[in-house]
């Protein structure tokens, strides 16, 4: 193997199990910020046991996604360093605002978040919830603005054996980038329900936090559970 093909395998293991995470972390940073807001409405401590739950399984991801994303960044300048240099000056851009727009907004409410139970106003919490729900999602805009620039790239001119940037609005403008965010944010969504019920129903299968998962689904059948057993009769949905 050359070192393109070897370079090639280690990026798309590293964009592989990036891109396992970072879905899931959009989807469950949404749920976090929904089952805290009907904690805060209802005042229901269930909704706020779900906001905790799901809130660590977010964490994991975070993290996880982070720590492939900077493994990716770095490959950005040893691997494909003359592609970066090539055309840094437009895929940067984005890259950067990311950092400091999205990801920065993630990170500082994300520690309001984890430290801020009963510490902080109830509000307050939930500010800091919705914040780190939107970060998720003006992270996802940039980096699919970088991609869908590779995809289809324009407002840029050749220049000096360069790609230069001429027209930053036609680039954040870029429909097929457009079109590829509304479909990883909706795909998210899906991932991350499925995701959802698939804990919800392992659960609720083996009789274990009957309660507190059968709430979650509020889809369910109510018929479906036996209260003396905690299992589901399998009846028609």
């Amino acid at each position: 193997m050359d070192a393109v093909l070897l370079s090639r395998l280690q990026f798309a293991v590293t964009v592989g199990f990036h891109f396992l995470f970072v879905p899931l972390t959009i989807g469950f940073a949404l749920l976090v910020a929904v089952m805290e807001t009907l904690y805060v409405r209802s005042g229901d401590t269930r909704y706020k046991s779900m906001a905790k739950f799901w809130g660590k399984l977010f964490i994991i991801n975070f993290v996880l996604g982070v720590v492939t994303g900077l493994t990716m960044e770095f490959q950005f300048g040893t691997n494909w360093s003359e592609y970066s240099k090539f055309m840094g000056d437009i895929f940067g851009s984005p890259l950067a605002i990311e950092a400091l727009m999205a990801f920065f907004l993630e990170s500082t409410f994300i520690s309001i978040w984890i430290f801020g139970w009963e510490r902080v106003s109830k509000k307050v919490h939930l500010f800091a919830a919705w914040m780190v729900a939107l970060g998720t999602h003006l992270s996802a805009i940039w980096i699919i603005v970088a991609n869908g620039w590779m995809q289809n790239p324009v407002g840029y001119v050749l220049r000096n054996g360069r790609a230069e940037l001429v027209d930053f609005v036609a680039v954040v403008t870029n429909s097929y980038a457009w079109y590829m965010y509304f479909h990883v944010i909706l795909s998210a969504y899906v991932l991350s329900g499925f995701v959802v019920l698939g804990i919800c129903a392992y659960h609720l299968l083996r009789g274990r936090h009957v309660e507190f998962f059968q709430k979650k689904l509020s889809l369910w059948p109510r018929n479906c559970f036996n209260r003396s057993s905690g299992r589901c009769s399998y009846g028609p949905l």
